[in-house]
C-alpha cells in the first residue's frame, strides 16, 4: 500500500493557500456561530436522525459540502496532481473504520484537535494531536519499512 504524489507539480503556494483557507473558515465557526471546526463532529451530528430539523444541520451540512466540492472547485484554476493510491478496497475500509473508531476514543479528529483545538492552547488536543500524529508515524514506518 502505498500513496504517489506527483512531488514535480507541487507547489507550496495550492498548500499555504488551503491552509489559509482552512485557518478562516475555522475562524469564522467559532466568532459567529460558537463552533469548533471539527468534522468528525460535524458529521457525527448530521448522520444523527434527530437532528435532521434541527437549526444548525444547515450549516453544517453547508460545510461538508463545501468540503466535498472543493476539487471541483479548485479545478476551476489549476490542474489537479496526478495521484494513485494502491491498496484494497478491504484496505481502505479498515483505514476508515480505525480513523472513525480512534476519532470517537479521542473525543474529536485531526482538524478539531490540531486545527482548532491547538489554536486554542488546548492540553487535551496537543496530546491527542502528538497521539494520533505518532501513532500514523509509527505505523506507516513498520509497514513500509519493518515488515
Amino acid at each position: 500500500m502505498h500513496l504517489t504524489i506527483d512531488w514535480a507539480n507541487f507547489t507550496p503556494t495550492s498548500a499555504l493557500l488551503g491552509g489559509a483557507l482552512l485557518g478562516v473558515a475555522a475562524t469564522l465557526l467559532v466568532v459567529f456561530r460558537g463552533k469548533i471546526a471539527g468534522i468528525s463532529g460535524i458529521l457525527a451530528y448530521l448522520t444523527n436522525p434527530r437532528n435532521a430539523y434541527d437549526s444548525d444541520a444547515g450549516w453544517r451540512a453547508l460545510f461538508i459540502i463545501g468540503l466535498m466540492s472543493a476539487n471541483w472547485f479548485y479545478q476551476l484554476f489549476a490542474t489537479l496532481p496526478e495521484t494513485s493510491i494502491v491498496a484494497s478496497n478491504g484496505t481502505l475500509i479498515t483505514a476508515g473504520l480505525l480513523v472513525g473508531f480512534g476519532s470517537r476514543m479521542g473525543s474529536g479528529c485531526s482538524s478539531g484537535h490540531g486545527i482548532c483545538g491547538l489554536s486554542r492552547l488546548s492540553l487535551r488536543s496537543l496530546v491527542a494531536t502528538l497521539s494520533f500524529m505518532l501513532s500514523g508515524f509509527l505505523l506507516t514506518y513498520v509497514l513500509l519499512h519493518a515488515i
